[in-house]
């Protein structure tokens, strides 16, 4: 297999003629909300069309839906989006790994690449700086993991992999 090189690397027109959905949870939208907006004008700034998306209820629904949006003909990568903020009981632990664990077993199911683009901060603040934009902005590097993943899923299949 080739060197993907680094998400910098990619240029406008790597995600030209990629089918992207987009699994956005609905709890903590204030959050949610800014990683689809980042990612969308990724995907965009890479020559992509916007990815179609569909609101879910929280974390937990992610995995399901994301398996359901892989199972789609013609998509090439999934964005599971979501926020998840630490509060004083063990649901924050409990949540954020079902919804590790259900996203890796859709894309591992589905052979579609399935991106995990699910904050897991301890705070509101934490979150902001990972949907602002920034260097850490998490919509954007989860639209750069699909491009990559998804032309290397692409490159597998003409081998016959």
């Amino acid at each position: 297999m080739s060197d993907l090189g680094s998400p910098m690397a990619l240029k406008r027109g790597d995600a030209r003629g990629l089918k992207v959905r987009a699994v956005v949870a609905l709890f903590n939208r204030a959050i949610t909300a800014r990683l689809l907006r980042s990612a969308q004008a990724r995907l965009k700034a890479l020559g992509g069309a916007p990815a179609r998306v569909d609101w879910v209820p929280g974390a937990l629904e992610l995995p399901l839906a994301s398996r359901w949006a892989a199972s789609e003909p013609g998509v090439d990568a999934v964005l599971a989006l979501g926020c998840v903020i630490r509060g004083e009981t063990s649901h924050y632990d409990l949540v954020c790994r079902g919804a590790l664990d259900g996203v890796a077993r859709a894309s591992l199911d589905s052979g579609v690449p399935v991106l995990f683009g699910v904050l897991t901060v301890e705070n509101q603040a934490q979150a902001l700086a990972r949907c602002s934009g920034g260097p850490l902005d998490s919509g954007r590097h989860a639209a750069e993991a699909a491009v990559l993943m998804a032309r290397l899923r692409r490159r597998a299949a003409r081998k016959g992999a």
